[in-house]
């Protein structure tokens, strides 16, 4: 299957999408080490990225919104890359599991671990803010109902409020990705 939106090319963009392709190749995603190429053999933005160029007002707050929380938040790496995947495996994200598996590795997330993550198992997290985290997102993203009081204070105890809002901040981010990843049917 291909996907449903044809990669758009640097030659082909005006100046909001010429804009907002910097960004994102010039942030925060190129500067640190990269697990995956942002852009293809033809300069074209690869996974979410290419969508963001529809609408480059929107695409540049969810772009900064996905910065925010990865690059400005108190989140720390095995926690936010924990999140992630439970998110990916939630929405079976193959993309975001392309993506962020390495990230996990390089964060710490052991090879049990990641497995764990990728088939929606309980990963054994022993320390006890990642295990509070990992609870927590999967609490989020149980679409059966409302989150349980028991549950928010519980995590609210281990996390605090700026974790709970940062962590469901992310949550949310990583969930709409998985969506418009879905609709245009990205690939890995």
């Amino acid at each position: 299957m291909s996907p449903r939106l044809r990669p758009l090319t640097p030659a082909e963009l005006d100046a909001g999408q010429r804009a907002l392709y910097a960004e994102i190749t010039g942030g925060p995603r190129a500067a640190g080490p990269q697990h995956f190429a942002l852009t293809d053999d033809d300069g074209c933005l690869r996974g979410p990225f290419n969508a963001m160029l529809l609408s480059p007002g929107v695409g540049r707050a969810l772009q900064d919104l996905g910065a925010a929380v990865r690059y400005r938040s108190g989140l720390g790496p095995r926690l936010r890359e924990t999140a992630i995947l439970v998110v990916a495996q939630a929405w079976d994200s193959a993309f975001e599991r392309h993506a962020h598996e390495p990230v996990g590795a390089a964060a710490g997330l052991t090879d049990d671990e990641l497995l764990a993550l990728r088939e929606g198992r309980d990963p054994g997290l022993s320390d006890p803010v990642e295990r509070a985290a990992w609870t927590f997102t999967r609490a989020l993203l149980d679409r059966s109902g409302a989150l349980e009081e028991r549950a928010y204070e519980a995590a609210r105890a281990a996390l605090g409020d700026r974790t709970l809002f940062e962590l469901s901040t992310l949550v949310g981010y990583y969930s709409t990705l998985a969506l418009q990843l879905r609709l245009f049917d990205v690939p890995a």
